[in-house]
């Protein structure tokens, strides 16, 4: 599935799967990636961060077009995977066992 992305973003479109919106859909599919997986998305993101935040701050966020609000929550999806790649080196957090991080309040957008 593949989701529209601004113009000049089209090298994300193979990672148009991590436009997730809501904190769990996010942690989910972190904890259900490979590393590699990860790894691939981060590598390609990462790079993007600045360009993306360039892109979204000349919008006010109740005006964001579609395509904005879908990098924005790829960004979003970076910032998930950012621990797990650059920290534990692992989809989980370490030691945590079955412990979970639950989101209650969102951003509206």
């Amino acid at each position: 599935m593949s989701v529209a992305l601004p113009e000049g973003f089209e090298d994300l479109a193979p990672f148009s799967d991590w436009v997730l919106h809501g904190e769990r859909a996010r942690y989910d599919k972190r904890v259900n990636s490979t590393m590699d997986e990860l790894q691939a998305f981060y590598d390609a993101a990462m790079p993007r961060l600045d360009d993306a935040c360039e892109y979204l701050e000349q919008y006010s966020m109740d005006e964001l077009p579609d395509e904005a609000v879908n990098l924005l929550w790829m960004m979003c999806s970076l910032v998930t995977v950012s621990f797990p790649v650059e920290v534990w080196r692992q989809p989980r957090v370490p030691d945590a066992g079955a412990s979970s991080l639950d989101a209650v309040v969102e951003p509206a957008i």
